[in-house]
This record gives structure tokens, sequence and C-alpha cells, in this order.
């Protein structure tokens, strides 16, 4: 550390990204409002500190991390500030999560039209990476749902910026991952929904090509479709997996709506079998969290699904089916203590099932097939820096170990160049390894001079960075 910091001692703490991989020291200010987060600003420009945001932490790399830098944290910031449930409308912090807004907008017949994977990212956090969810090609991503935002930029002055009246630069705060300046209020318009349940069907496909055409043709009649695929299966099995469908019940459906939208009903029993505690699966794991345990975990798993998909349709809640593993405790821990990483790849249709089935391969010839890898259907949106496009997109979870870490960061390089080839996109929320000439190849279309336009304009003094935005932008943050 640099020992002549002139930054209080008592402010550095060790960070890490979600995944555990990769973390660094920095100094940490929790700013409980708009007013401390100017005060943290103008603390880092006074000092020429560069500055890095993190919302609660939830990106998978080094999106909110850099070494010796000042870290500005909104977790404190995580106050819903109005809720209208006759329009929907919600203003919130920052440092908000998607659990703390669906559970203000359910019991009123309202929900979040797009959600991650997990409820605990941040509003601002999944505005600055403009998440998507198992519905994109329906509701397109996070940020097409965001009417207003305030922005205070690095030179001190806050603005209120909406779609329409300052399309340039709200399109690219929104997938610009904290870059231009810090989201400190977020206006959202939820969805009106029926139900607190879905209509859910799961059916199984024996190889890659079956899934893709299965994921394609049920894009148009159902709201959510996404697929998982056994990454260790090979040969004519390559990309067999399971595909879940949802829909949202139509009015009068559910029997009994008003009691499904009750927040303590969402989530499930907590218990396997009624038994076993949902807390005790991470320990349970542990040592299976390895080649020959995963495989025989992805096996039985697909087995299993053989025998129960099908025509049959059952109900799931919405919290149960989109937030499948905020279920289980402090799951990510089981990849300690080297941690995880992910890679998602976005492909153009007319390529997916090519280079989709040559990341499968490169996997299992590197002796490092995905530990879960999960298919999605995916539409273009107006964002500047986004990854959306007509196609799909295959996220891969990797554990990383002393062993096989240099190897691990070569095979992403080695996943990345026939996306780029076939004009597709990466993620940055889910990257911690992806070389930054390869991100930066994939926008071919000036958007990266744009960014970097919009960035001299209003951070010319480079204040806001971060280890992904100094890896993935290279020379044109020079």
């Amino acid at each position: 550390m640099r020992r002549s910091s002139p930054l209080p001692p008592e402010h550095l703490e060790w960070v890490q990204g979600w995944g555990r991989a990769v973390g660094a020291p920095g100094y940490v200010y929790r700013p409980a409002d708009a007013r401390g987060v100017a005060d943290v600003l103008e603390l880092a420009r006074s000092h020429r500190v560069p500055l890095v945001l993190r919302g609660r932490g939830r990106s998978y790399g080094d999106a909110a991390l850099l070494p010796e830098a000042m870290m500005l944290s909104l977790d404190r910031m995580n106050k819903i500030l109005a809720w209208d449930p006759s329009s929907g409308v919600m203003d919130v912090e920052p440092g908000v999560t998607i659990e703390e807004i669906w559970r203000t907008a359910l019991p009123d017949g309202w929900w979040p039209p797009v959600v991650t994977g997990t409820a605990t990212p941040s509003a601002g956090g999944i505005l600055a990476m403009n998440a998507h969810g198992k519905n994109n090609w329906h509701r397109g991503t996070v940020g097409e749902h965001c009417e207003e935002i305030d922005l205070l930029l690095p030179s001190g002055e806050s603005r209120t910026l909406t779609p329409e009246r300052d399309s340039g630069l709200f399109h690219a705060v929104i997938s610009g991952f904290g870059q231009l300046g810090i989201i400190t209020r977020a206006r959202f318009r939820m969805m009106r929904v029926h139900s607190g349940f879905l209509d859910v069907q799961a059916l199984a496909v024996s190889n890659l090509g079956e899934m893709l055409r299965l994921l394609d043709e049920a894009k148009d009649r159902w709201e959510y479709v996404v697929g998982w695929i056994d990454a260790f299966a090979g040969g004519r099995h390559l990309g067999r997996g399971l595909v879940h469908v949802a829909r949202h019940l139509d009015e009068g459906e559910d029997p009994a709506p008003g009691r499904h939208f009750d927040p303590s009903v969402q989530r499930g029993p907590g218990r396997i079998a009624g038994v076993v505690p949902m807390s005790m699966i991470p320990p349970l794991l542990k040592p299976l969290t390895n080649r020959p345990g995963l495989r025989m975990i992805n096996l039985v798993k697909y087995s299993l699904g053989r025998l129960t998909a099908g025509e049959r349709h059952f109900q799931q809640s919405l919290v149960e089916f989109s937030f499948l593993l905020d279920a289980i405790p402090g799951w990510e821990r089981i990849y300690e203590p080297g941690g995880l990483i992910q890679h998602q790849s976005f492909v153009p249709v007319r390529h997916a099932e090519r280079v989709l089935g040559r990341q499968l391969e490169l996997c299992q010839r590197a002796g490092m097939p995905s530990f879960l890898a999960v298919l999605k259907r995916h539409r273009p949106d107006p964002f500047l820096l986004t990854h959306g496009l007509d196609g799909f997109s295959l996220a891969l979870d990797f554990p990383v170990t002393r062993t096989n870490r240099a190897r691990l960061w070569r095979l992403v390089r080695e996943l990345a160049e026939p996306v780029v080839a076939a004009g597709g996109r990466f993620y940055p929320a889910k990257d911690a390894a992806l070389p930054g000439e390869l991100f930066r190849a994939a926008f071919t279309g000036g958007e990266l001079d744009r960014f970097t336009a919009l960035k001299r304009t209003y951070d010319p003094e480079h204040l806001l960075r971060s280890s992904l935005a100094d890896r993935l932008l290279g020379s044109f943050w020079e």
C-alpha cells in the first residue's frame, strides 16, 4: 500500500468481487445521502485520488475494484423515496436492492419488469450494467424501464436525466459501468401482475441445436425462457439440458391473488423434503465441488429432469422462479478459497449453434467444463455500451484454484475469440478475465469513440475509474 496516501487508514479495507476470485485494497466510504456522496466526490477530487463506485458488490469480478483508490459504497443509500401503487412508478436511492423493490411493489399487484437471477443487486448497479433477465426478449433490459435518474457528475454538478430529453448521456450512463457519473436517484416503472405465481413448464432437450430451436420457438409464446445445460456432456449429447418457460397468470386464473401477493408466501419452505435446511446445502455440496462431483450432479439433474419434464404445467412463485439460488444462503462460498468467475457471451442467432457449441467443446478439451451453464434469448436495446443483440447468451461458471488460474484466464480468451469473429458481445457485470482488446473489438459502430468523448466532456480529470474499466477500455482511457 502506498505509504504517502493522504487518506485516513481507518477507511482502508480489502474488497472482493462477488465471485471472491479477485480483490484489492481500497479506502471505503459509505455515505448515507446525496450530500454525503458529494462530500466523498469532493474529497477524491481534492486529493486527486481515483474514485470507484460500488452498489451491493454483486458484480462477479473487478467492476468495483481499483487498488489504492477511494471506493464509494452506496449500500447505505437504501431508501425507497416514493411509491405510487396507482401508476406503478417507484423512486429509489441507488443502494436499494431488487428484493426491497419487489417487496414494496408486489403487495399492490406490481412486479419489477426485469430482474436478475438474484435479488441482491442494487438499483444503481443494475443500471450501470444495464442488467437483463430471463424475459429479455419481451421486456429488454432494466434501463428500458427507467424513466429518470439524478446523476452527480464528477464536477459536482447534479443533473436530472430522462431518455427523451438527455438521450445521449442517459443511454451512456446506463451501460457505462459507473464511469460517467454517480446515480443518486432512479425512477422505475413496475409491471402490473395479477398473481404472485407463474405458470411454468419444464422440457428436456438432448443437444444444443434442439435447445436453441426450442428457446427460439418459445420466446414469442412465453414471458420467461431459460435453458440449463449439462456442460459435461459431449458428442451427440453436447448441449443437452433442461428448458424452463413461464408466463404470468392472467386476471381470474389465480383464485387467491391477494394471498399470493403477500411476500411471506413467495419464498419456499426453506427445507428440502421438509427436513434438510437450505442453509445446509453449501456444506453438503462442498465435497462435490470438483469435476467428478459436478459431473455426477449434472447427470442426476438432467436424468431427473427428463423423467419429470414434459407437457405438465405447474405453478411457482415469482420469487422462487426468479431467484432460485437466493434460497441457498451463501452458495457462492462452496467455491472458496479460490472463488469463481463467470464468462457470458452474446452471439447472433445465425452463429449461435456453431460458436456456443465450440465454447462447450473448448471447456471440455481444457479439462475445465463449466460447473453451471445457462442459456437465454436476447434482443437489441438502445444503450451505448450494450451487450444486447438478436441472439443467444451462454453464461459459464468456473471455479478458480491456485493451480488452474492462469489456464482459466487463457481459456476465457479462447472462448471470446470466436464470439468477436461472429459479431457478438460480452456482459461486463459477470466479467473478471476478458482481454480488453476483445471487448473493444466487439464494438464496430463507433460506440467507444462516442463513450470516450462523453468521458472527456464530463470527467476530463478521469476521476471515476475501476479495474474493469481500465482493463476493458484500455487505450481509449489514455
